[in-house]
């Protein structure tokens, strides 16, 4: 009987002591050192820049990326393809408006990891994409090495109501069409 007994309580306390050596730490990332990148595609060509990062953390257990989150300054939407009173600034102006990401009621932009997969250096990461206050999963694959998090994935702007110039949503559009995925470089130092 007391064999019995003991069997449990030994496998109780096995599992407590393996418990006890994973450790869930957060890294801060380095938002001044980090950078995200955009590319908008349009029937006649694209238009690129930068976005500011706000903050972010990552999540690891021994060594494994298991979590975190990031916030893009939508206020600092930057166009780098074009210069100074060459259309940069009626462009950004226009990023900026209600037309798409209408930051000034929205100043901010999420992701908040929900899932991970994968192991050593390269993941399959999901998450909840938010911009303009809605929120959609997203999957993209982010390699993680030397303090370094990258990941470059497309981002359907339509589903976060940003539908100017879709030829998804307008006909007669023609040449003056935009699509409807633009592109996101991240790059996270910590």
């Amino acid at each position: 009987m007391k064999t019995n007994i003991l069997k449990p309580a030994f496998i109780i306390i096995l599992a407590m002591s393996f418990a006890s050596f994973t450790t869930i730490f957060s890294k801060d990332v380095k938002v001044k050192d980090s950078t995200i990148t955009w590319k908008g595609h349009k029937v006649t060509g694209s238009h690129e820049g930068t976005i500011s990062l706000s903050d972010g953390t990552l999540k690891f257990e021994d060594q494994k990326l298991v979590g975190g989150h990031f916030t893009m300054d939508m206020t600092s939407i930057n166009v780098t393809d074009l210069k100074a009173g060459k259309g940069k600034e009626k462009l950004e102006g226009h990023l900026k408006s209600d037309d798409f990401f209408g930051s000034a009621n929205y100043p901010e932009a999420t992701f908040e990891i929900t899932k991970v997969d994968g192991k050593k250096e390269t993941y399959t990461v999901t998450g909840d994409l938010t911009i303009k206050g809605k929120t959609h999963p997203t999957t993209f694959t982010m390699t993680v090495k030397n303090n370094t998090a990258t990941a470059n994935f497309k981002v359907d702007r339509t589903k976060y109501d940003i539908k100017y110039g879709s030829a998804s949503f307008f006909d007669g559009l023609k040449d003056k069409a935009i699509y409807d995925e633009f592109d996101l470089n991240v790059i996270l130092k910590f």
